[in-house]
């Protein structure tokens, strides 16, 4: 896991000073501790760009702490996202920046485009062994869960942002799901508190291998007491989609029936997703206990048990329908099936009882089986 980092861009025109970052004072933990994303079973160090807190990179951009913040004196706050090594990491960096550039083009004077994260610069870091691409953003302040106070705010300007980047730009975003989107933040005092801790007391790290490589151990950021209007992010799985696409989207447990089964899909996909905004966590698991992990056929019972079987008109048009269905239209693995347990006994975090028959309603207008009986993202935030 990389994890993003944080830094200030000098204003034109005035001289910038990189903070100093020498204090010593901090706990050194012994090599052989696994520590944050050492832990992760597919982690190789030398994949990773070599970051270290305090370090300055191209002339513009410093480190100054680890879990995506940071910044110098100046006080204009940007994320930097430094990917995996070029030529280990496929189309996806590529992919994220060409989705960026494509959204630059979209209308500009449109109410909904605030919404979107920008891209302020992008270029190139020669690490060790190979080239890391890099791009920079405006900051937004993640969280896990969204507050209750909050959540209909969220989603209704979700929905307006997936309107416009389906109508205006002919974009999925195809991973709609809280850690993508982020809180706006409109006082820097966070970020300058989380530097100051930085500065006066260190975060413990430990030197690993014959390259003296760093591994930081993460600083958390202070929630702040005013959150601004929430951006999408993270464009790295989005698509172009003028038309309908074939091509396999979405990750595991967050995938569209549709997807599942090899039906071409749409923008309807994004609308499948929207569940893991108000609970915090997927709708379905897709765990397998026979195989103990995640398997399609697993996942289909799941959608199976809470909305009925599918319906014949969908499983028609799937290539992958005889994966997972017999030619009467049974499934296959049904002693994967369970009793079905309806949608508002899967329903924990609302307390009203108005708030949570609205919330219902809504759901089951997303929840459907054939992607065109899905309300769209601007007929849901109109709530048509």
């Amino acid at each position: 896991m990389l994890s993003p980092l944080r830094r200030s861009l000098p204003l034109f025109g005035r001289r910038w000073k990189p903070l100093d970052f020498s204090n010593q004072s901090f706990v050194r933990i012994p090599e052989y501790h696994k520590i944050e994303e050492e832990a992760l079973p597919d982690y190789v160090a030398s994949i990773y760009y070599p970051r270290r807190i305090g370090e300055v990179i191209k002339e513009r951009y410093q480190v100054v702490g680890k879990f995506g913040f940071g910044s110098t004196s100046t006080h204009r706050y940007i994320m930097l996202k430094i990917f995996v090594q070029a030529s280990l990491f496929g189309r996806h960096d590529d992919n994220e920046l060409r989705l960026y550039q494509h959204i630059e083009q979209c209308p500009e004077g449109h109410r909904r485009r605030e919404a979107i994260r920008v891209l302020l610069d992008t270029f190139d870091i020669e690490g060790p062994t190979d080239t890391h691409h890099t791009l920079t953003f405006l900051h937004r302040n993640p969280m896990e869960r969204l507050p209750s106070a909050v959540l209909a705010m969220v989603l209704w300007r979700v929905l307006l942002k997936l309107d416009y980047l389906h109508t205006q730009c002919e974009v999925a975003r195809t991973d709609i799901k809280t850690d993508n989107i982020m809180l706006g933040i409109d006082n820097d005092s966070v970020f300058s508190e989380f530097e100051e801790k930085e500065l006066e007391h260190p975060v413990p790290r430990k030197e690993v291998g014959p390259d003296g490589r760093i591994i930081y151990v993460s600083r958390d950021l202070k929630l702040p007491k005013n959150i601004a209007r929430p951006v999408l992010c993270d464009f790295g799985s989005a698509m172009i989609a003028k038309e309908y696409q074939t091509e396999f989207v979405q990750p595991n447990i967050y995938q569209a029936p549709e997807v599942i089964i090899g039906v071409p899909w749409a923008y309807s996909v994004d609308i499948w997703n929207i569940w893991h905004i108000y609970e915090g966590g997927s709708l379905f698991t897709g765990h397998d206990h026979e195989f103990q992990r995640y398997r399609s056929r697993a996942h289909l019972a799941e959608i199976i048990n809470l909305l009925g079987s599918p319906p014949p008109t969908l499983l028609v048009k799937g290539e992958l329908r005889e994966k997972f269905f017999t030619v009467e239209g049974e499934f296959g693995d049904a002693h994967l099936l369970t009793d079905r347990v309806p949608l508002e006994k899967r329903e924990t975090t609302l307390a009203g009882q108005e708030e949570r028959e609205a919330f219902l309603r809504l759901m089951e207008k997303m929840l459907q089986w054939e992607p065109h009986e899905r309300s769209s993202a601007k007929e849901l935030a109109e709530g048509e």
